[in-house]
This record gives structure tokens, sequence and C-alpha cells, in this order.
């Protein structure tokens, strides 16, 4: 019997083949494949299992180990005037981490890896730009834009922990360009998007005709600037929400989300003066409104009739137009999609909108009853 402590490495073909134990047959060892393995670097950094020349070879940065030290967390980062064909790379600000004060324009060209890539995700880790002008909240200071995919908004201010996605077809389809424009008044910039390619046969994979798509039992939405303390709906938006439907669940609940930063709640706030009470609108609203088909109040008097509606705006989520008090809403409509429209125009009549946040739960197929 031949007794060793051998490792093995086939380097070349990224996998390696290892047998450190003691008294074994030569012939007994454990193959371990790292191409493409997720990995979190030292940084904190999503990466790719990698060997350092394959990683080094593909313009990435070895960033810690992984598969049991036999290989490198390959993490991937560029900035302007950068093509990009590795999946999970980040997208930052020049001088990144420290913030940009610059103006121009900022831009990266996206290729798909394989054909059998039909969504872009992008994950917005740090997004800080300019927020819009203050009277009819347009961006006309930065803007983050995106070139050769139909249905996306222009958008600023504050999105970091947001993200998108952008629907890239099947096959080999035109490069996507992404562009942060810079302008204006001085202001502390920093970005960090990282781009996930999402084969066309993952459960992962967007509706068409999604700009943002959630998965899980329950989580939470928001419109892009978001925020309680300084943030502003902005105009020109004008794009759908989807909510992958998960096994055994067929309606869907929404609450506005809590307020711990003003007197009373502004996290459903679309039309009318944010800085007094607004009222709920349904039927009424024809600028700025978020449509959820089909939608009833949770938890209304047995014996009432239930009240649908469609289309919300105003200050206050309730499907009973003039009610000044938010409730939860479900909505029995499958596939789960929210659309989101605003206009042009907020002066002279809304003002200081946020936007909305809202908390959603899918309720299970036995607990539909109204």
């Amino acid at each position: 019997m031949l007794r060793h402590r051998n490792i093995i490495a086939s380097l070349n073909n990224d996998f390696v083949a290892v047998d450190a134990a003691q008294d074994v047959l030569l012939s007994l060892f454990t193959v371990v494949n790292i191409d493409s393995q997720v990995c979190m670097g030292l940084t904190g950094e999503i990466g790719t299992c990698l060997t350092q020349k394959e990683c080094q070879k593909r313009g990435g940065t070895p960033n810690g180990g992984c598969a049991g030290g036999f290989a490198y967390c390959c993490v991937f980062v560029v900035t302007c005037g950068a093509t990009v064909r590795e999946n999970g790379t980040y997208f930052v600000n020049q001088g990144f981490p420290h913030h940009y004060d610059g103006t121009g324009s900022c831009q990266i060209t996206l290729i798909k890896s394989t054909p059998n890539v039909c969504h872009y995700r992008l994950d917005f880790v740090k997004f800080i730009l300019a927020g819009p002008e203050h009277v009819n909240n347009i961006c006309n200071n930065d803007q983050f834009m995106i070139s050769g995919a139909s249905g996306v908004p222009g958008i600023c201010g504050k999105n970091s922990e947001n993200h998108m996605y952008i629907d890239s077809g099947e096959g080999h389809t035109a490069p996507i360009i992404l562009s942060v424009v810079t302008s204006g008044p001085a202001f502390m910039r920093t970005w960090k998007i990282r781009i996930s390619q999402i084969p066309c046969s993952s459960r992962n994979t967007g509706e068409e005709g999604c700009l943002q798509y959630y998965t899980g039992v329950s989580g939470q939405i928001k419109s892009f600037n978001y925020d309680l303390a300084t943030g502003l709906q902005l105009s020109n938006q004008d794009y759908s929400i989807c909510i992958r439907t998960e096994r055994n669940f067929c309606a869907i609940q929404y609450t506005a989300c809590a307020d711990t930063v003003n007197n009373r709640s502004q996290s459903f706030t679309l039309v009318g003066n944010s800085n007094n009470v607004v009222q709920a609108m349904t039927s009424t609203c024809q600028a700025d409104f978020i449509v959820i088909p089909m939608t009833m109040n949770v938890g209304r008097p047995p014996g009432t009739t239930a009240v649908t509606a469609d289309r919300f705006c105003g200050g206050t989520l309730n499907t009973e137009a003039n009610a000044m008090v938010s409730s939860t809403i479900r909505s029995n409509v499958k596939p789960f999609r929210l659309w989101f429209h605003t206009d042009n125009v907020e002066s002279p009549t809304d003002i200081a909108n946020k936007g909305f946040c809202l908390e959603y739960v899918q309720q299970p197929c036995s607990n539909i009853a109204s």
C-alpha cells in the first residue's frame, strides 16, 4: 500500500484535486470545481472564485481566498470608459471610495457574457447624486441614464439599496450604455453599482417590461429618490414593478411604511401639499399615481361592501376616496404587478411629495377570503 501526503492542482482547467490525508491510497482524492463559484471578498464585495492567473487575465483583482485557499475571490471593478462583460462587475465613480465633485459624463458599455442572458440587474450599493430641482422635481443637474433599453426613466438623488432590471432581450443583442451625467453646483457624489447578468432560464429573471423585480414572500418597495428627510418624488417616471408569485401564495397586501422622521406619515405622498394632511384619491388621479389592480381595504367591518380601486394618489393609501387614514390594501390579481407614473409638473399644487414606500406581504391561497 502506497502511503502519501499529496496535493494536486490543475490550474489550467480551474479544478483542484486534493488528498492531504495520510494512510490512504494514491488513487483516492477529492475534486473541487472552483470555476465561477460566487464568493465574498475580504473587503465585502461579491466576486467570482478563480485562479489568480485567470482573474488577472479577465481584468479582475484577487480579493482574498476561496475554495479552501486554492483559488482567489476575483472582484471586477470599473469606472468611466470601461466595457463590461463579466458578471457581477461593480461600476464606481472616479476616485471611489472618495466622493466625486466634478462635472461631465461617465459612461460604461455592457456586453453579454453569453447570448443566454436576458436581463441585467443593477443593484445600487451606493447611489448619491444631486437631487432634482425643487419646482417640478426634474433631474436637471445630475442624472443616471440607460441607453439601448426601453422604458427606463432617468433618475437622480438618493437611491442606495434600490435596484433596476434592464431587459436585454434574447440572443446576441446591442450593447447597453450606463451613463452618469453630473453638472450644476458642487456636490459630494458617490456611486457603486453591481451589475449582474441574469440567464434567461434563471428563476430570478424578471418579467418582460418590469423595471424592478422583487422576490420573496415579503419585502419593501420604494420609489426612486425616496427619503423621508430630504427626498422628493421624481418627475417623468413611468414604469412597472413586479413581484414574483411564490409557491402556494394567491394574493398580496400592501401597507405604507412607517414614518419615524415626520410628525405625520409622509411615506405615501404622491399628490397635494405634503405639509398638510392629504386625503386618499382614487378615480381622480390623473397626473401622479400608482396602479395596483382590483384592490380592497383589509379589515373592513363585517357585513360591509368592499370598495375596490385600481389607482391611488394623494397622501393616504386607502381604497375609499377622501379617507384620511391609511389602510392595508389587498389584491388577488396575479401576476403581482404595480405601475408608477408621474408627469413633469409639480408646481404649484404638489408640494414636498416624497413618493412612496410600501411593505408587501404575500397571502397564502388558503387565506384569500374577503
